[in-house]
């Protein structure tokens, strides 16, 4: 039971953390700058991002099904920040807090392709699986996640993340 606890108090630290920002919109010194700017009233502020699949480059009896639900604050030229909840490969709670950058109509014959990458810190490889992440200290890695996106129209998007030389999770965005 206190390994639980010790994992829920890890996961609302890291979510405070992901909310700082929030708290701060507008100051200079948020680790999300322009996150209370409004440059462009029309444009969608936020991004929903949901995964129900990840395909694991290697077996294992013990890798189970991975959720994920991201949201994130869209800012000026292609920037991003937000957090993620999911339940990582192994079953754990686990969170992601992140900035990101995401590069849209590079290739102008295909418009619908965009890609993009995130970097922050994630928590939640603990106990016998704290070793299947890089770097892992007390639960807390800092993790880069290259991603290709297809958007479907100007809300809703088809996304590949890559998880590191482990796997690549699938999933859906909306944008509002």
């Amino acid at each position: 039971m206190p390994s639980i606890q010790r994992t829920l108090s890890s996961l609302v630290a890291l979510a405070a953390l992901a909310a700082a920002p929030l708290a701060h919109a507008g100051a200079s010194d948020t680790l999300c700058p322009g996150l209370g700017d409004d440059a462009e009233p029309t444009r969608p502020k936020y991004e929903l991002f949901y995964s129900p699949y990840t395909h694991h480059w290697t077996y294992s009896p013990e890798h189970r099904t991975v959720h994920a639900l991201s949201l994130s604050r869209r800012l000026e030229n292609g920037r991003f920040c937000g957090f993620s909840l999911f339940n990582n490969s192994f079953g754990q709670p686990s969170a992601y807090v992140f900035v990101g950058k995401e590069w849209e109509g590079l290739l102008s014959s295909v418009p619908q392709l965009s890609l993009g990458v995130s970097a922050g810190i994630i928590y939640g490889y603990v106990g016998r699986y704290k070793d299947k992440v890089p770097l892992n200290v007390g639960g807390f890695a800092p993790v880069v996640i290259p991603s290709a996106s297809w958007r479907l129209t100007d809300r809703a998007a088809l996304q590949v993340q890559l998880l590191g030389t482990a796997a690549i999770m699938v999933g859906g965005t909306w944008r509002f």
